[in-house]
């Protein structure tokens, strides 16, 4: 889900958490980071989801891996190999959507091919 630059994150998180539920009834867990604390309280009770809070070890300094995290970081360096998605070029949150769908779907191609 794309939204303009002046929605916060937690905020859209309920909308995409709605539409996810209905498209994915199968879906259980859902991982979250840190900031989502407030909206994984509402996504159990709203959307019957296993939320998953994903949070960085107390007192730790400088960097540290945390687990599903590179995940989202990996999908975004993808992403970010596509010459139209590499910086922000769209004015329509719904073609920045529409592109990013596409990449994707020309990423999943191109690795189902190599099995």
């Amino acid at each position: 889900m794309v939204t303009p630059a002046d929605v916060q994150d937690r905020d859209a998180a309920k909308a995409m958490l709605k539409g996810t539920k209905r498209r994915l009834p199968r879906l259980l867990v859902v991982w979250a980071d840190g900031a989502y604390a407030a909206v994984a309280l509402w996504a159990v009770t709203a959307c019957h989801f296993v939320v998953t809070t994903v949070l960085r070890p107390l007192g730790v300094k400088g960097f540290v891996v945390l687990p599903k995290r590179w995940i989202v970081e990996r999908t975004f360096a993808w992403l970010g190999r596509y010459r139209r998605l590499s910086k922000d070029y769209e004015a329509n949150p719904k073609s920045s959507e529409a592109w990013i769908y596409l990449a994707m779907i020309h990423r999943m191609n191109r690795l189902m091919l190599r099995c």
